[in-house]
């Protein structure tokens, strides 16, 4: 049988690197989506067999279009594809930049947009697919300092519930994943006295790690899933369970 192919996007390093590996352990041949860190994304695939390096900047929409493009001509098809490349630029809103404020929504949520109207038309063909869109759980709580971004994650919910309903009678499902506090390079980076007080916040007491949320996305991609479109698994240890 031919192989599943999975497009995973910000896959050079942290959830996307952990979510790449979990498809290429389940027999996925991946396509790691790097923006600026071309050796990380070439050492993953070194570790995933089968696996393609492909770069884009994903704030530009002909960059999308072309990405899924490249994808389809070096695998013959896409199976999956995981929109997890993201950015935030932390500011309270008094000091908030609109500059800032198009940077985020364009990587964050406009290339959501393009990665999936491009990557529709691959799946209708293909009369089936899974859409797997990575949020946060500040795009359902709010928090201090990230309006823009998770104003962008927020949106992102919205969206997939809408593609699911477009999508559902191609065959094609469409849901999220909304990590809370994982365990990254950028938190290993915090003191341990904020580490202890982000702790004390989730009912877990611990942070969450890369596999606990590659281990969701690559469930709902899968058969496994096959009756569920259109929601968001939480992974944050209880911070947020609605």
């Amino acid at each position: 049988m031919e192989k599943k192919v999975a497009l995973v996007t910000g896959a050079s390093r942290g959830i996307g690197k952990a979510i790449a590996q979990s498809f290429g352990q389940k027999g996925y041949l991946v396509a790691i989506h790097f923006r600026s860190q071309e050796a990380e994304a070439q050492a993953l695939a070194q570790t995933i067999e089968g696996s393609k390096v492909f770069q884009a900047d994903l704030g530009n929409e002909d960059s999308c279009t072309q990405l899924v493009k490249q994808v389809k001509e070096a695998f013959g098809r896409i199976d999956v594809l995981v929109n997890n490349a993201g950015m935030s630029i932390d500011q309270l809103i008094t000091f908030a930049k609109p500059a800032d404020f198009d940077q985020v929504l364009n990587v964050n949520l406009k290339s959501v947009f393009n990665l999936t109207k491009a990557v529709s038309r691959v799946m209708i063909k293909q009369k089936g697919g899974s859409i797997v869109n990575l949020t946060s759980v500040v795009g359902h709580t709010g928090n201090g300092g990230q309006s823009m971004y998770a104003a962008s994650k927020g949106a992102i919910t919205a969206f997939t519930k809408s593609i699911a309903v477009d999508l559902a009678s191609f065959g094609i499902r469409a849901n999220c994943v909304a990590p809370g506090f994982i365990k990254t390079d950028m938190t290993d980076s915090l003191t341990d006295e904020v580490k202890e007080g982000i702790s004390a916040k989730i009912p877990l007491k611990r942070l969450g790690t890369t596999e606990e949320v590659a281990h969701c996305v690559a469930f709902l991609a899968s058969s496994e899933a096959s009756y569920i479109t259109g929601t968001t698994l939480h992974v944050n240890g209880g911070m947020y369970t609605t």
